[in-house]
């Protein structure tokens, strides 16, 4: 088996967490190659390539430019033009990716990470459009990377476990909480004035994970229609398979009836147990069986 196939079949076989890396990486070697190959048919000027080429990647403020290039909504929060930038948004999503697959399920994960960056987005070109302050440098400014969409899975699970622990190397358990509130202040709110662009993207990641994690606790899901878009976007490469048609006898009324009554009385019995200890108090089988049962 040759390298290529070990990563084809690595991707397929892996989580959305692990596909969701795969990409981001994937992108970021395209375009550091891409900008090898151009530089070499001076197409581009080689002190600033990766700007060139990041330019159709990355999301602008500028309302006429983001309407030439409306698939930079989606495509910036995928793309790092330096190693730094894409290695510390990686780990960042590796570590908290794991809990959050554990609390929310490894299907939330793709849904989350895109709600996050559109927050970002939406929040970035809102700011740079609405206020005075950023008119001079509007027409320039563009946004990039998966920040926004990290910060949403990272303040998802600070939200909703915040007293889990995660250890860390020299120091020990830390609880989430903490970490989150490190995160965050480290690379959103200390020193603004830099990177002001990419900031405010993290505020809206930030807000949209939150969000989620406080709709989640309540039984509904805010991800649901991206969800819904993304596998009809996905089915689209799937190979169809032979269709089998079953017929399966439709209840009676009696059968019905039981079966509601039982799927209340356990709703009603999982209530009992937030309303006597907390939401934090129901087991993870407990948490699955509300959040379907309130679909």
């Amino acid at each position: 088996m040759t390298i290529l196939e070990e990563i084809k079949n690595s991707y397929k076989q892996g989580s959305s967490l692990h596909k969701l890396i795969y990409i981001n990486v994937a992108v970021f070697l395209g375009l550091h190659i891409g900008v090898i190959f151009l530089v070499l048919l001076n197409r581009i000027d080689r002190t600033e390539s990766i700007s060139e080429i990041l330019h159709y990647l990355a999301v602008p403020s500028d309302l006429a430019a983001l309407s030439r290039r409306p698939w930079t909504i989606v495509t910036y929060m995928f793309s790092h033009g330096y190693l730094y930038h894409i290695l510390f948004n990686l780990l960042i999503l590796f570590w908290f990716g794991r809990f959050f697959i554990e609390e929310f399920g490894v299907k939330k994960v793709l849904g989350v990470y895109i709600l996050g960056g559109l927050a970002g987005a939406v929040l970035f070109i809102g700011f740079y459009n609405l206020f005075p302050f950023f008119e001079e440098v509007r027409e320039a400014s563009i946004a990039t990377g998966a920040s926004a969409s990290v910060m949403a899975i990272v303040i998802a699970v600070a939200t909703l476990v915040p007293e889990r622990r995660m250890t860390i190397v020299f120091i020990g358990p830390v609880k989430i909480v903490y970490l989150a509130l490190i995160i965050f202040i480290t690379s959103t709110i200390l020193d603004f004035t830099d990177n002001t662009g990419g900031k405010i993207a993290h505020l809206g990641g930030a807000l949209a994970g939150f969000l989620f994690a406080r709709y989640y606790m309540k039984g509904k899901d805010i991800t649901r229609g991206i969800d819904r878009f993304m596998d009809s976007f996905f089915s689209l490469f799937r190979k169809r398979k032979n269709m089998k048609v079953t017929y399966k006898r439709p209840a009676d009324d009696y059968q019905y009836n039981k079966q509601k009554a039982h799927e209340q009385a356990e709703v009603d019995r999982i209530l009992d147990k937030i309303s006597q200890g907390g939401y934090d108090s129901l087991t993870k089988s407990e948490k699955e069986k509300l959040f379907n049962m309130k679909k």
